[in-house]
């Protein structure tokens, strides 16, 4: 469990120096440089989408445990993140944890 927590928070910290460089770029008037876009790039790239994530993966977001997980799976597809509030599949507080770190794609 605390593997799954540091790696977590591990996730948490990379995606907001990514998304701090391209606020960072866009506040200046100047655009990204090469290594943040690929970091920007990245960062989208490992969030964990809700319509396809394991069970344990789901598990392994904070706030998130096994009950949720399974709801999660159960309410699939979802158009949109914000659709595990709206279809009350997790409360606010827990989404508000977890929002940065998922997505859901369409196929």
């Amino acid at each position: 469990m605390k593997k799954n927590n540091m790696m977590a928070r591990l996730f948490v910290l990379m995606l907001s120096l990514a998304l701090l460089g391209g606020a960072v770029a866009a506040q200046t008037g100047g655009t990204m440089s090469k290594a943040s876009k690929t970091s920007a790039a990245s960062a989208s790239a490992n969030l964990l989408d809700i319509n396809s994530a394991a069970k344990d993966q789901l598990d392994a977001l904070p706030g998130i445990g096994e009950k949720y997980a399974q709801k999660i799976i159960d309410g699939r597809p979802y158009a949109k993140k914000t659709d595990l509030v709206q279809k009350k599949i997790i409360p606010q507080a827990t989404y508000a944890k977890i929002k940065d770190m998922i997505i859901a794609k369409q196929k």
